[in-house]
């Protein structure tokens, strides 16, 4: 059924009592095709500087009041405490017990403006880093994370989204736009932290007989490209490559595959596989993870349900943070936690808070940011920015920079230049490591 507390809007068709019922079930086994021997092998060539991303969504506009920048004892900050963190000065919501304990390897942006308050453009706005306008579409930043960090003869996806399953329409794959960059920047889809399906041999296909039939079609592919190769036949020639690839390498996206004590540290939740899903990516080199979580769309009892959201979101993510740091990761990753728009501090009737993109935060950690800081600053009660206001635009560039990418530079595509980001907008400098 729909989510009784949420808007109406198109975005909230996702089932919470779906995702919600899986985390009753146990980990599914699945059996393997060709199996991925040469992982350390293929893990190599990322030790030197490979950069990643690593983008946790909370879908519906978690709320800024009960995360990052709570307001307690005043009007609208609701019935819950702040509390310390590992940098002192700094507080959060006392929903982020673990997160709080990692805060030395995060910073928080307390000045967010974007001006908007629907889902569907918040959404676009906060991963394109452009203003949405009507007949026009610029990638994702997942697409521009593939195009400007996967490493060449990467035969792995290079953006890859990991999410709950979807309900009747998959309104998430509207928003992970390649655009001019081409389709094979598009994400794949992994649902319920399942490896993608349809990645195992057939068992009446033997070996041979598969690598007989690849080599035909790798002839008569090259023998037609050398007289009508054009753009779309090279997109084509590389999704069924990297289809190929995927037979090849299905252990790379199969969780149950990790060690029962990492299993049981990230715990049952479908979010907490979720976030050993993405550990498991970003170690392969994946360049571009995204990790969503639904739904903080709460109009109607909005501490409840933050209680129950952001007790499943605490300890994974927290984990899947110290574990990144652990493994030498967070210094190649760049991590983001964000949202389409923050909640309004105001609490409605229905104990519920409505949308909100006036003044709002987000979360950066990892490679080329400065840890246990924090940009921005709202009043008293957090109805608006009073302190370096920002928007989706200058979260895209210095994401982009963060990760070594100039985002004043061009895209050529096709003999055309196309800007990586907002030219009208720059990077938070102060954030920058």
């Amino acid at each position: 059924m729909k989510s009784s507390y949420a808007c109406n809007s198109i975005e909230h068709e996702f089932s919470r009592r779906a995702f919600l019922g899986g985390l009753a079930a146990g980990t599914a086994t699945w059996g393997l095709g060709d199996v991925l021997t040469g992982l350390p092998a293929l893990a190599e060539p990322f030790k030197s500087g490979h950069k990643r991303i690593l983008n946790v969504f909370l879908h519906g506009g978690v709320s800024q009041l009960e995360t990052w920048d709570p307001k307690p004892n005043t009007d609208t900050g609701g019935p819950f405490r702040a509390i310390p963190t590992s940098v002192p000065g700094i507080h959060v919501c006392e929903l982020l017990p673990y997160t709080a304990q990692q805060m030395h390897r995060l910073s928080i942006i307390r000045s967010i403006d974007t001006h908007n308050s629907d889902h569907a453009r918040g959404v676009v706005e906060m991963t394109t880093g452009r203003k949405q306008l009507v007949g026009i579409d610029y990638p994702h930043l997942g697409a521009v994370a593939a195009k400007a960090l996967t490493p060449d003869h990467f035969t792995l996806p290079g953006h890859i989204l990991v999410r709950s399953s979807p309900g009747e329409r998959n309104v998430e794959s509207e928003f992970h736009k390649a655009a001019y960059l081409g389709a094979q920047y598009a994400n794949m889809t992994m649902y319920d932290a399942h490896p993608p399906k349809n990645t195992e041999r057939a068992e009446t296909l033997t070996r041979e007989a598969d690598a007989s039939r690849n080599a035909l079609r790798e002839k008569i592919s090259n023998r037609f490209a050398g007289r009508r190769r054009t753009a779309d036949t090279e997109a084509y020639n590389f999704s069924f490559e990297q289809a190929r690839e995927l037979l090849t390498h299905r252990e790379v996206f199969d969780v149950t595959q990790e060690s029962a004590a990492d299993r049981e540290r990230y715990g049952t939740s479908e979010f907490g596989k979720h976030c050993l899903l993405a550990r498991r990516l970003l170690e392969r080199g994946i360049p571009y993870v995204q990790v969503n979580h639904a739904d903080y769309d709460t109009h109607h009892e909005n501490f409840d349900f933050h209680i129950e959201q952001l007790g499943e979101f605490d300890r994974p993510f927290s984990q899947l943070i110290a574990d990144l740091s652990d493994r030498g990761l967070l210094a190649e990753t760049l991590v983001c936690v964000m949202s389409e728009f923050g909640r309004t501090p105001r609490i409605n009737d229905r104990y519920g808070r409505d949308h909100w993109g006036t003044a709002w935060s987000v979360a950066l950690g990892g490679t080329g940011i400065q840890p246990g800081g924090v940009i921005g600053k709202t009043n008293d009660n957090g109805t608006e920015v009073i302190e370096r206001s920002v928007d989706h635009g200058h979260v895209f560039h210095t994401i982009m920079q963060a990760v070594g990418v100039n985002s004043t530079g061009d895209f050529d595509i096709g003999g055309r230049k196309f800007p990586i980001a907002d030219p009208a907008k720059s990077a938070i400098g102060e954030l920058l490591a």
